[in-house]
């Protein structure tokens, strides 16, 4: 007798059929935004390098606890007699995908290339002087001058195969911000766990266990990644099948997959703060009704906006709770950070409008504000929140909001006169933070300085630390960075971001403090 199925009842069957084939090897992974890039020097963005650990490596990584553990390097340590020297010795018997064996002159190519003009990477490479091959296993980094935090720098740094750089052309990187492309953007060839079977920019990328790889076999083979922008759509994806994981939780629907029968809730703090920048020049600005000045030039309009910021507000109602209110631009997980530097004033609209009136800005001005909406929890609703708040105090901001890809581009042009972003440290010190964010925008630091603050006495204690040995003198030098970072507001923190996974019952994946899931880590009950 043959029995003919319904469609309802056919649709059933299949995606039951699915969840069982997904509960053996595959993993539907879905986040809110894509990676921009897969070149993996040429943008220092989370989502890509999230994505690139899966096909790329990098010499060392940082685990759950946020502990630097082995990678591609097996031990690192200062060179006998010589403080200037870090020695990575590297794991032997490692191909990349293409079959090509992993040797130091890949390392060497590697962090020459992540060291060079076009790469977004750069800064965490500054203090190299040279990179040489002792032997195939053995790589040498000499410094400026004695480094003992650098290994800290390399958790993001990926390594690639020479002969295939060149020869596909992909031996320089791409200039993202200028628009170029090249061969690397769409393909990749790690040592990684998972090699890259296809790939649809913001549409689906599938990864596919590589058997050659040197590590213990995941219990995820297959990994299908979907961006999936909107937060009520990921959100539907999960609950009816179609994903597995999901990376970007929105903070309103935590409370109700954690009690959806068949799901789970994984959260923990990251190591992220999400702040508000400005541009800080003498210039007008290109947004505002002010045309002979710039009022972010001047602090107390700065102080004002602060002080008009409601961030328990903002933790309450748009963040459900899921946030840690904040006053610095670095999250507690890093070496600088204090209890004092991260208390808040009072909210306080009074003080802040008699600010804005001696700064000369009685009547208030207009700007616009440029956001992601794709890329940190609730960025739009912080950013539309922010609005409001500044508006009691007579600043009228126009929102502007886009996918991070584009806002990205607009920020590394500082191309913005105020906008959102959100900081991860991974080296787990606050000189990551200031050579990205605080020092002189130039060839070597100040990538992420989107703003164009400029003090040329910081920038030679910031450059300071990559060299400092003692490290009680440099954690006083740290602090007094911070110090003057606070009196001049550089940066208008709101909080630091608390993750939210969530994911069928049978699935657990630890949150990570990066923010870098790792498929590899996937068990099933």
């Amino acid at each position: 007798m043959q029995i003919k199925l319904t469609g309802i009842a056919a649709a059933l069957l299949a995606s039951s059929m699915l969840v069982s084939a997904a509960s053996a090897e595959t993993v539907r992974w879905a986040r809110a935004a894509d990676a921009t890039t897969l070149d993996p020097h040429a943008q220092n963005l989370g989502t890509n390098h999230t994505f690139n650990h899966h096909i790329y490596e990098t010499l060392l990584i940082r685990d759950l606890e946020g502990n630097l553990i082995p990678r591609l390097a097996t031990d690192w340590y200062l060179k006998d007699g010589d403080d200037t020297v870090w020695v990575f010795e590297l794991r032997e018997g490692v191909t990349f995908h293409n079959g090509n064996d992993f040797t130091a002159e890949d390392v060497v190519f590697s962090l020459n290339r992540a060291r060079s003009e076009n790469s977004n990477m750069r800064q965490l490479h500054a203090d190299i002087a040279d990179v040489r091959a002792v032997d195939d296993y053995t790589v040498e980094v000499q410094m400026n001058g004695p480094s003992p935090l650098y290994p800290n720098n390399v958790t993001n740094t990926f390594i690639m195969d020479q002969d295939w750089s060149e020869e596909h052309d992909v031996v320089e990187v791409q200039n993202y911000s200028a628009g170029e492309d090249n061969y690397a953007v769409r393909n990749t060839n790690g040592t990684g766990p998972y090699k890259l079977v296809s790939r649809e920019a913001d549409v689906e990328s599938v990864l596919e266990y590589y058997e050659g790889w040197w590590g213990e076999t995941p219990e995820v083979t297959e990994v299908v990644y979907l961006p999936i922008a909107e937060a009520a759509t990921r959100v539907a994806a999960l609950l009816s099948g179609e994903v597995d994981i999901v990376q970007d939780v929105p903070v309103q629907d935590v409370e109700r997959l954690s009690s959806s029968d068949g799901f789970k809730i994984v959260t923990g703090p990251e190591n992220r703060t999400i702040y508000f920048g400005y541009k800080m020049t003498d210039e007008p600005l290109a947004s505002s009704n002010i045309t002979d000045a710039n009022p972010f030039a001047d602090t107390r309009v700065l102080e004002a906006m602060s002080l008009a910021v409601d961030r328990n507000a903002i933790q309450q109602v748009v963040m459900r709770g899921q946030s840690i209110p904040t006053c610095v631009n670095v999250p507690p997980f890093v070496n600088g950070w204090t209890e004092e530097l991260d208390a808040c004033p009072p909210t306080d609209l009074d003080h802040a409008r008699e600010l804005m009136a001696e700064a000369g800005y009685a009547d208030g001005f207009s700007v616009t504000l440029d956001t992601p909406n794709d890329r940190y929890v609730n960025d739009e609703a912080i950013a539309q929140a922010v609005v409001g708040m500044l508006g009691q105090i007579g600043i009228d901001a126009t929102l502007a909001s886009r996918p991070i890809a584009q806002h990205a581009e607009i920020i590394l042009n500082n191309e913005t006169d105020f906008y959102l972003l959100g900081w991860g440290v991974p080296t787990f010190d606050s000189a990551y933070n200031f050579n990205d964010l605080v020092h002189t925008k130039g060839e070597e630091y100040g990538d992420y300085n989107i703003g164009l603050y400029s003090n040329p006495e910081l920038d030679e204690k910031i450059e300071q630390l990559g060299t400092m040995t003692d490290l009680e003198a440099r954690d006083a030098l740290i602090a007094e960075i911070w110090a003057q970072v606070q009196e001049d507001h550089v940066f208008l923190p709101i909080h630091n971001q608390v993750l939210a996974y969530a994911m069928r019952d049978d699935i657990t994946l630890p949150v990570h403090p990066e923010n870098q899931p790792s498929m590899t880590s996937v068990t099933f009950e």
